[in-house]
């Protein structure tokens, strides 16, 4: 498959060092000499140097065999007009990173991701990790959420401490025990990340990820020790930083969340105070001001959200804001080499806007009919949402008859509107939704089951 690339920033360099280890012919284009020598250096790809909305460079790095044509520039007017001229060229598919909320409108979607103009997709990674920021947030006690079928069916991820009654126990006992009100999915061991068996057993540290109905999400936290006052619901945020994430984070909040940025740039707290809802207050002063802090609640609040433009600060922010108490802590972590570190000491959840970017662009390569794909930041895994075509391998069978590859585990489904728990007798039906949780790199390898 052939993939070109336009932009060789933070974004399009990690796309195009995803995109090669899966072996795709990938082309990276950009007018930067310096960025493209570099990443031509490090990673096995062809690079071009030249403007990416030039018709002369499209056609000399053969966009019109492209399968898809991606366009993360800095720059939105670029990478609408490049993904323009790539369809009319004959790129098959063509995404357009934008960064104008208005085109994400439904009103104003079609304008753009139609036949006619020609782009295939409009991927906007400030809004995607907004909602992602604000939907871990739902409570103080877990680490990630991801949300199916309205929210009926929930992948979380929890933190196991000592107090856990649910530590040295086999999986096998606590399901019978409950009722099987839920389905471990995987484990995050150290940096391990284990596809567990009934006999598998929690251990202390271990990051659980549990499949499970919304209305049974209370059982989760009891099991796992966290159904106490010091977990308290998420009705107090502070965000660190007037970023444009910071923005796209409070308007994905519920109404009755009371919500602090601080931002140290005057001008830039003017400017985002006019963006921001009404339960929103922006804040002038320097993060680093622990006076300050305080005198605006912060040994008060229930979440603290780090999104500034540097890494360490954030990471940082959250190791002393988890010091003080508080639970619940997010920082943003663009720099890939430090995701292991910043998971090891304990910041809580870490945002990378590359990885989300990553996501929904790779939903566009599969054969498969997935409605969507989530590459976790904290785990060597992807969690993905199958459809069941008529004439697939694994229409009509039971899932324990599949011969699913090693690294999978299939989670829950959606049937006729209903969220559902599976397990090794659950039969698969046309129109089935599938939630699969894939780690070892078997995401590609569970495709070929549903195509």
């Amino acid at each position: 498959m052939r993939i070109v690339i336009a932009g060789a920033g933070a974004v399009g360099t990690h796309l195009a060092k995803l995109l090669s280890k899966e072996h795709f012919n990938v082309v990276l284009i950009d007018s930067d000499e310096a960025k493209l020598s570099k990443a031509g250096a490090e990673l096995d790809i062809m690079t071009n140097n030249s403007s990416p909305n030039s018709i002369k460079a499209l056609k000399y790095v053969n966009v019109d065999k492209a399968d898809l044509f991606i366009a993360v520039t800095p720059f939105e007017s670029v990478n609408i007009t490049c993904c323009m001229l790539a369809h009319q060229l004959g790129a098959k598919k063509t995404v357009a990173r934008i960064d104008n909320y208005e085109y994400m409108k439904p009103a104003n979607y079609g304008v753009f991701v139609n036949k006619t103009v020609g782009i295939s997709s409009l991927i906007y990674p400030e809004m995607l990790a907004g909602k992602e920021i604000a939907d871990s947030c739902q409570y103080t006690w877990v680490r990630q959420w991801w949300e199916f079928n309205n929210g009926e069916l929930v992948l979380l991820s929890v933190k196991m401490h000592k107090d856990a009654p649910i530590l040295g126990k086999k999986l096998k006992d606590v399901a019978a025990s409950s009722g099987r009100k839920f389905h471990v999915v995987a484990i995050k061991r150290g940096s391990q990340t284990i596809s567990p068996h009934g006999e598998e057993e929690i251990k202390n540290n271990d990051l659980v990820f549990f499949m499970v109905l919304r209305d049974d999400i209370e059982h989760i936290k009891v099991l796992t020790g966290k159904d106490n006052p010091t977990y308290p619901d998420v009705r107090d945020v502070m965000i660190i930083g007037g970023s444009k994430l910071a923005v796209r984070a409070s308007w994905s909040f519920p109404k009755n969340v009371n919500i602090k940025i601080i931002e140290p740039d005057e001008e830039r707290c003017h400017r985002i105070s006019e963006l921001v809802t009404e339960n929103t207050m922006v804040m002038c002063g320097d993060s680093h001001d622990l006076t300050l802090l305080e005198e605006e609640g912060f040994d008060h609040i229930d979440a603290l959200i780090a999104l500034t433009e540097n890494d360490d600060e954030n990471i940082l922010a959250c190791v002393a804001a988890r010091r003080r108490g508080i639970r619940r802590t997010i920082a943003q972590v663009e720099n890939m080499d430090y995701l292991e570190m910043a998971e090891d000491l304990d910041v809580g959840t870490i945002i990378n806007k590359k990885t989300i970017a990553a996501s929904h662009i790779y939903r566009m390569l599969m054969k498969a009919d997935v409605d969507s794909v989530k590459m976790l930041n904290v785990a060597e895994a992807e969690v993905a949402e199958f459809t069941v075509k008529a004439k697939s391998k694994v229409a009509g069978k039971q899932i324990k008859d599949l011969g699913l590859p090693k690294g999978v585990n299939l989670g829950g489904m959606m049937r006729d509107g209903q969220s559902l728990l599976v397990n090794g007798l659950t039969q698969l039906r046309e129109g089935d939704k599938v939630v699969a949780f894939c780690v070892e790199n078997t995401l590609k390898k569970l495709e070929k089951y549903f195509r």
